[in-house]
């Protein structure tokens, strides 16, 4: 006879998501001005801000995971409490598919409408020849308007990769997926660890490619509306990125702990998702951003 409770489990009152909202706050408040404050190449207080944010928001993560591992662990969890974590997490993968379609969306707008209207399409000429007569309409857009030249990051090298690097860690996530299913904690261990070792070093590759495109190329966030779309994508992705490792890290420490098995395992599979999420974003983007 089944011993699932019928009733909704309803947490306890938690202090985190109140600790939460004041590390975004303090985070917005403190990039903005240091962001401002660098522009002006001013000292400012933005910095200390920031970080104290970071901080805040490392506390607040610490603790809710904590309070959520315990009460798994501890039996309180139910069928309809487990159904509430998948629709929640579906629908912030959702909410994430939505966040990069509306970049995607402005790369789009700007190289297939903006750039070509710049050169004179859909009769456009006359306004063109009038505000950039020498305007050439190409993408990579590395010649803007106002004069600010610049060069294309090639596809080949590095992005190329940390594509097979991100695709590579898909695979191994799915053979971690496939022993914790056959109960093998050998192998689940082995190829969670391998996970992440490979986007760990994904994020050390993609912060040289910046190095290099700055120091090299002259690509930066003032080279024009090429610039502004290559650095915002690849810089949010790699936030996710970062974000993914880092909830896989704490997945491979709860493996190491002797959690999980085939009928208690949500967690890991909500990073899972997550992470095959990441990695679908990033081929889109080596496609669209790299290669075309």
């Amino acid at each position: 006879m089944s011993t699932e409770p019928t009733k909704y489990y309803v947490p306890d009152q938690s202090v985190w998501p109140i600790v939460g909202a004041l590390a975004l706050g303090l985070m917005a408040f403190g990039a903005a001005h240091f962001t401002i404050e660098a522009s002006k190449q001013e000292a400012g207080f933005g910095h200390y801000v920031l970080g104290a944010g970071i901080f805040v928001l490392f506390i607040m993560l610490v603790g809710w995971f904590r309070d959520q591992i315990r009460e798994s662990r501890a039996g309180m969890h139910n069928l309809q409490l487990n159904r509430s974590y998948k629709y929640g997490m579906l629908w912030f993968i959702f909410s994430e598919v939505m966040f990069f379609g509306a970049f995607f969306g402005a790369l789009f707008y700007a190289r297939m409408i903006a750039v070509p209207w710049l050169g004179g399409a859909s009769n456009n000429a006359m306004t063109a020849q009038l505000l950039w007569p020498h305007f050439e309409a190409i993408w990579p857009l590395t010649l803007t308007p106002g004069g600010t030249e610049t060069q294309a990051m090639g596809w080949f090298g590095l992005p190329l990769l940390n594509t097979m690097l991100l695709v590579t860690s898909s695979i191994t996530l799915h053979f971690a997926h496939i022993a914790l299913e056959a109960g093998n904690r050998s192998k689940l261990k082995l190829w969670l660890v391998l996970t992440v070792a490979l986007g760990v070093t994904f994020l050390f590759f993609q912060g040289y490619e910046y190095v290099h495109a700055y120091r090299d190329l002259g690509l930066t966030l003032a080279s024009g509306v090429y610039g502004n779309t290559f650095f915002l994508l690849t810089g949010f992705h790699g936030v996710h990125v970062t974000l993914g490792a880092l909830m896989l890290f704490i997945m491979t420490l709860r493996v190491f702990a002797g959690h999980f098995d085939k009928d208690n395992q949500f967690a890991f599979m909500g990073s899972v998702w997550y992470w095959h999420f990441v990695d679908v974003v990033w081929v889109c983007l080596f496609v669209f951003v790299y290669v075309l």
